[in-house]
């Protein structure tokens, strides 16, 4: 099927880091398979890498209406944003999520860089901390993040 190798070509040309050649695969997807959730979640993906963060949104948030308990969406949306400038409302979404967040490593250390972008260094910490409880490995990735650059990192 004609879809399917599109899809699968879309999916090795995200591999291989070229967000362009994905989009010109899909594309040339029938309208019925572009609004799909594997579509969707190549697209989105394909913006991610593209840094079209507006449209990352719109696509995430999409997503998210599709499959409301999906933690990933929720992390995505939130990320593309913040990116967008709007880190107030991508930690908002964020908190819409499932419940299923609160125990996502990536969940707490998202919250902990807005809520430092935001001017709350309290209670990033303690996103952070919960962050590291979880994923240890986050630890070495807040050292060179810029949203956490004002804090002392604990």
């Amino acid at each position: 099927m004609e879809a399917d190798r599109s899809l699968s070509a879309a999916e090795g040309y995200l591999q291989l880091e070229m967000p362009k050649e994905a989009m010109d695969e899909l594309s040339s997807l029938p309208q019925k398979v572009r609004l799909g959730q594997h579509a969707a979640e190549l697209e989105l993906a394909a913006e991610m890498m593209q840094q079209h963060w507006n449209r990352g949104v719109d696509i995430a948030q999409a997503l998210c209406r599709l499959k409301p308990n999906k933690k990933s969406y929720y992390l995505h949306a939130g990320y593309c944003l913040h990116e967008t400038g709007d880190t107030l409302a991508a930690k908002s979404f964020l908190m819409s999520g499932p419940k299923s967040l609160m125990k996502d490593a990536l969940f707490h250390y998202n919250m902990g860089c807005y809520s430092a972008v935001l001017g709350d260094p309290e209670e990033a910490q303690r996103h952070l901390r919960q962050a590291f409880g979880l994923d240890s490995s986050l630890r070495e990735t807040a050292k060179n993040d810029k949203d956490l650059a004002g804090l002392k990192l604990e």
